[in-house]
């Protein structure tokens, strides 16, 4: 109660290796479209997103940061003042698994605030050549004190829970948003056209 609901704007960013579905989550979280043929994000991509969480109207402002290498040094004044951090891997690529370890190093090196909150997500369930098993992907988030979910850009499993469930987290940590929101983050308006209704259903925490 003690947040004015209509004021506040958390930053988010997409991160993970290139081709592992970031801009089809984003796509279909904002927009709930699915395009096969994405091209490649160069530099970084940007989407707002108005969404009721717990009661709570937030706007999301996501940032979906190119995962091809020769884009990387781009990406660390991306991470200033990133309230959430959605790390991606496919699961049927072993080596986008293997390479979330750099992509967290790299979180530790630039994300000021120590409280910002991380999710896993394992995408691209739908295939079935899955090379990276759930029990794997829940055992890494595990033991970097990660939020873990599974999704498919594709079917929408599990797309709006994710960035429900990480918004949520961050509402449960004051210090990321209050009074520091008003000198942080561009307030973005969008037309009325854009505006998304946004169902706000139960929230299962993962145990």
């Amino acid at each position: 109660r003690g947040m004015d609901p209509a004021g506040l704007t958390l930053k988010l960013l997409l991160v993970g290796d290139s081709a592992v579905g970031k801009s089809s989550l984003l796509r279909r979280f904002t927009d709930g479209a699915f395009e096969p043929c994405l091209k490649p994000t160069v530099g970084v991509d940007f989407k707002v997103k108005k969404m009721v969480v717990d009661g709570h109207a937030v706007q999301l402002a996501i940032w979906d940061t190119a995962g091809q290498e020769r884009f990387r040094t781009l990406t660390p004044s991306y991470y200033r003042g990133a309230q959430g951090v959605v790390l991606v891997y496919d699961v049927t690529r072993k080596d986008t698994f293997a390479g979330l370890e750099s992509w967290l190093n790299e979180l530790e090196l630039y994300t000021s605030k120590s409280k910002t909150v991380k999710m896993l997500v394992g995408n691209k369930t739908d295939k079935p050549d899955r090379e990276v098993e759930r029990k794997e992907g829940l055992q890494f988030a595990r033991k970097r004190s990660l939020l873990f979910i599974e999704t498919s850009a594709k079917t929408q499993d599990g797309v709006q829970h994710a960035f429900e469930e990480l918004v949520i987290k961050i509402l449960q940590t004051p210090s990321l948003w209050d009074k520091s929101t008003q000198k942080q983050g561009v307030q973005l308006m969008e037309s009325p056209g854009q505006q998304h209704e946004s169902l706000c259903g139960a929230y299962c925490p993962l145990t």
